[in-house]
């Protein structure tokens, strides 16, 4: 692959990751109660996120594993429009 190349959707996909990230930091906050010294997670989002940190992509729920794959297609679709 050619350097401009590699470069070039190197970039875009940080791009993307920046906006995957803003909207799931946006998302997180809107889930939280707001607080003089900071937000606050509810203790069911909390136990939520942390079972899913703890298990296995092979071992999520089809919507859960869907939710993800909704994540990665910007990047793939990207990438294939690269390598036509």
């Amino acid at each position: 692959m050619k350097k401009e190349i590699y470069k070039e959707i190197l970039e875009h996909c940080a791009y993307l990751e920046h906006e995957r990230w803003s909207k799931w930091q946006s998302y997180l906050h809107d889930k939280c109660s707001r607080h003089p010294d900071g937000l606050l997670i509810s203790q069911s989002d909390v136990n939520h996120w942390e079972r899913q940190i703890k298990t296995d992509y092979k071992d999520l729920t089809e919507e859960e594993k869907e939710s993800d794959r909704e994540q990665v297609r910007p990047y793939l679709d990207y990438i294939k429009s690269k390598l036509k």
